[in-house]
């Protein structure tokens, strides 16, 4: 079986090369083609002798996923469908703006997380994404998109591994993938420009912030461990402190100095006022010297099998204020492409579900939400 070279990292791949007797340097010749230019034909590669790009051919491939649909939104956002093979498909997809071009990317063919206001974590976990499976995505979309606009120049700027799965669960392969999107010889985004999303596995972010840091976000979603354990069951592993103590480790890596914490706007679940003076406390006081942060509040986009909706505007900007009025950079992230179901929390692809958790998601769902919701009732009335 041959090599697929979007598997491998610069270091990777010249380790590769010396396997086959080559000089490192070929790697970085090699590593050029296919990320810069996006070629999948050795044959194209012209600077290569021709005796390296015949032994090329059979000891390696260059093999990218395929495109089972594409969707357009009216706002110009762009969503694919991937097949990953065994039933599975995952999505990744392109947001557009006036200064940036930004490509969503999945690590998992589902997710065994389980948020329950996540379309993807309903449908279950089937296996995790390679290394080359993550990185095809960007490749593909980059190449695509350049022909698509008639653009010459890098089109896509960021990247944010907030599609489907939990990137952490899936270390391996995400290093390699990032290593790729930095490197000056692959893509050269900047650390501040790719981000990774977690749902706060802990261990894994100490070990990013050490091997590859780049900007963090974590999805809080609840002021309380009460209040996560239902929303986010990984809560119940790594609750709120263990959680906050990680991302003030992270810090010291990071490129930016701040963490992001993503917030999912759920009426009459964690959108209450007094959970919004909740937060403050728990970011402005944690261990003592509370923790640099940003928030960004997402509207929820729901979907039926959540039982839950979007909180009103109103109440989303009555929310933003008080961690505003706090000192705390606080936003909220703008919908797009929620008319191909493109937008955060939407993705959800094909996925057969290895673990059974989609179905414990729906059977846990009336009987867990329940207390929350008379718990977000309560408050509101103190």
């Amino acid at each position: 079986m041959t090599a697929n070279l979007l598997d491998y990292d610069l270091e990777g791949l010249a380790a590769f090369c010396e396997r086959h007797g080559e000089k490192r340097f070929r790697a970085t010749q090699l590593f050029r083609w296919i990320h810069q230019k996006g070629a999948s034909d050795f044959d194209q590669m012209t600077d290569l002798a021709k005796s390296l790009r015949e032994k090329l051919k059979v000891a390696a491939h260059i093999q990218g996923l395929q495109v089972i649909s594409q969707h357009e939104s009216s706002d110009g956002t762009i969503k694919w469908l991937f097949d990953v093979g065994a039933g599975n498909a995952v999505e990744a997809v392109f947001i557009p703006e006036e200064d940036r071009g930004t490509l969503c990317v999945s690590s998992q063919a589902g997710c065994a997380v389980g948020c329950r206001f996540c379309s993807t974590g309903h449908q279950g976990f089937s296996r995790n994404l390679t290394s080359g499976e993550i990185t095809a995505q960007l490749w593909f979309a980059e190449h695509f998109l350049r022909k698509h606009l008639a653009r010459d120049e890098r089109v896509i700027s960021n990247v944010v591994m907030m599609g489907m799965g939990e990137p952490l669960q899936n270390y391996a392969a995400l290093i390699p993938a990032l290593r790729t999107m930095l490197d000056d010889h692959g893509y050269g985004l900047s650390r501040r420009r790719v981000t990774v999303s977690t749902s706060g596995v802990v261990p894994m972010i100490d070990r990013l912030g050490l091997d590859c840091p780049v900007a963090l976000a974590v999805s809080l979603h609840a002021p309380t461990d009460a209040l996560r354990d239902n929303l986010v069951p990984l809560n119940r592993k790594y609750p709120l402190s263990e959680l906050l103590d990680a991302c003030n480790r992270y810090l010291a890596h990071a490129p930016r100095d701040f963490i992001t914490f993503e917030y999912c706007m759920l009426d009459g679940v964690n959108d209450q006022i007094e959970q919004a003076r909740q937060l403050v406390s728990l970011v402005r006081q944690h261990q003592g010297q509370g923790i640099w942060c940003k928030f960004n509040l997402i509207p929820f986009n729901p979907f039926p099998e959540s039982g839950l909706l979007c909180s009103p505007p109103e109440q989303v900007a009555a929310f933003g204020k008080i961690l505003s009025d706090a000192g705390i950079v606080t936003t909220v992230r703008k919908t797009r492409g929620d008319d191909i179901d493109a937008a955060c929390g939407q993705l959800a692809g094909d996925v057969r579900d290895r673990t059974g958790v989609g179905k414990r998601i729906a059977r846990q769902r009336i009987v867990m939400l329940k207390p929350v919701k008379a718990t977000a009732v309560a408050t509101k009335e103190i």
